[in-house]
Parts: structure tokens; sequence; C-alpha cells
């Protein structure tokens, strides 16, 4: 299951942050949450839909400049290990990895993920075409678990793809990314994605579905909160909800209260909804290209190359530690 809830300490932490969340005004869930067994199968879906764009243009970027991109660590004449940050199932990477396959690359694969069920589909997804290469699958989200993370290759390439920095307000990918900067060496390489501002209809539409599945994505939260720790929300009486402000770039999820109504847990706590009111769950920030050099330049890092789509909805950048 995500975020391994399966010992008490884990189960103990889920508990202080719904309850922390609940009792925030605007009310508000963790996201790091969302990915149960159910919540990882539900976002493979969504990955697959027609409105959500932001894989295939990652793909076709990747399929395009992958080589470049192995120039660049062939460079360095040295060993890589390849970090890939929230690696999902593998799907967004497979590609990349081939190709520095193909380029005789010297690499060591590590993705590290919230989800250990996620970990054990990427193995099988990416031992399935390259069964020769050398990986090791690490669970645990990026706070805890980079500070700890022993390098076993002389270069590190730092991947955060799928757009999964937009999970951070600016000033937290900051902090986001100074951090990760500080567990890297001077000349080690960080691949990141980032969804640009594009028609606000285009960037609505990849998170209200018309299946429904991002929908059920957001209210499984919920489930999850009811079979992991007792509560009673009523899903049919919650409605997901998305938003962007093209001035800002932000989009954010909200789950919607139907009506006036009070959710209990089996501790004796409960949370009074108000109708209509809201429980914020996620926000996803889209970027131009001087938001990004206002990040990288705050968190120490230097951009070498950058990469787009046909479409210029989504870009590669590589960057360097200085």
């Amino acid at each position: 299951m995500g975020y391994d809830l399966q010992n008490k300490k884990g189960m103990d932490l889920f508990r202080k942050d719904v309850y922390k969340g609940l009792e925030s005004q605007p009310k508000t869930l963790p996201s790091k949450y969302f990915y149960d067994a159910v919540g990882d199968q539900l976002f493979r879906e969504i990955m697959r839909l027609p409105e959500y764009y932001l894989p295939v243009a990652e793909l076709e970027i990747l399929k395009t400049n992958s080589g470049k991109i192995a120039e660049y660590l062939l460079a360095k004449k040295n060993a890589f290990e390849i970090l890939e940050l929230g690696a999902g199932d593998g799907s967004k990477t497979l590609v990349f990895l081939q190709q520095l396959d193909e380029s005789g690359l010297d690499f060591f694969y590590r993705p590290l993920d919230i989800s250990g069920n996620i970990l054990k589909k990427n193995h099988q997804f990416i031992s399935a075409s390259l069964p020769d290469i050398a990986m090791e699958g690490i669970e645990g989200d990026f706070f805890s678990t980079l500070g700890k993370l022993d390098r076993i290759k002389a270069n590190r390439l730092t991947l955060f793809m799928g757009s999964n920095i937009g999970n951070f307000k600016p000033k937290e990918a900051v902090d986001f990314l100074s951090f990760v900067a500080a567990q890297s060496i001077t000349g080690d390489l960080f691949l990141i994605a980032f969804d640009l501002k594009k028609d606000p209809e285009v960037i609505l539409n990849a998170y209200q579905d018309e299946r429904g599945v991002t929908a059920k994505f957001n209210l499984n939260l919920l489930k999850r909160i009811n079979h992991e720790l007792g509560a009673d929300f009523d899903l049919s009486s919650f409605q997901h909800y998305p938003s962007y402000n093209p001035i800002t770039g932000v989009t954010k999820s909200f789950l919607i209260s139907k009506k006036t109504q009070t959710v209990h847990f089996p501790d004796g706590r409960s949370f009074d909804f108000k109708a209509y009111e809201a429980i914020h769950t996620e926000v996803s920030c889209k970027y131009d290209e001087e938001k990004i050099k206002y990040i990288a330049d705050a968190a120490g890092i230097n951009k070498i190359d950058w990469w787009k789509d046909s479409k210029g909805y989504y870009s590669l950048v590589l960057f360097e530690k200085k």
C-alpha cells in the first residue's frame, strides 16, 4: 500500500495529519495519502486519459531528446546513479533508461516512491524490457529518505518527472530543490519536468475528465480514511472540484461537501462541515521560463538545456549543481 501504514507509527502519522488538516481553516488533506493500492490504480488510469496530456507530452520529449541527454551524462566520463523521485510504475522513464542503456553509460537505477505497491510494478515493468540493468527500489517520502541515502556511483542524475515539481507551491519548490541539491555534489545533474502555462481550458480538462476517473481518485482519499482510520465519510455527499488561476498558474483540487454534515472517528473525534465547504487536497503549479529560472537560481542549480513538446505544453529541463 502507498505510504506504508502497516505499522503503528505510520498509522499514527496518518491519523495526526488527517486530524490536523480537518481542524484547519480552510480544511485540507495531504495529497501524499492518495496513493494506496486503489489510488495507485486510479492514477495509472488517469495517466492514460486523453484529457491528461502530460504523459504524452513527456514521452514525446524523451523519444526525441533522450540521446542528447545521454550525451551530457557520457561527457562526465563517470558512472551514474539515476535517482528518480516519485518514480511511479516506470512507464514515464523506460524510454529514457533504454537510451542510456544503448549509449553504453554505466548506471544504476534507483526509483524512489512513497508507494511500495507501485515500486513492485516499477520493477516488473522495467526489468521486463531491461533485464540486465542494475536497479534498487526505495520506498519512502522525499524528505525523510533522501538525507539517509548513500551515494553508490561517482555522479548522480536526479529525475523528477511527471511534473511532480508542480505539486509544490513556488516557495516549497525552492525549499525542496534546495534540499535535493544539498544531497548532491558539484557536477551532479537534475532532469526536471515542468508543466507549462497554456490555454486554461486545456489545463482544467486534465483535472476533470469526462469519465470521472480524477473525481474517483480524489474521493478515494476519503474512502481510505474510512477504511484505515474508521471514519464515516459519506462519499456520495462530497464532490470533486478543480480550479485554475491563469495569473498565478496554480491548479487546485477540492472535495466539496454537498450538505451540512458531521464526520465521526472511532476515538470520539468529529468534524463538522457546512454545506459547500471545501477540503483542499492538491495543488499543481504551471510554469513559465521566468518562474523556472527563479526557482533554479534560488536552489543553486544551473540550467544546461531545455526541451519542449511540439505543442509547447510541457518541458524537460536539465540542470547542474553549482
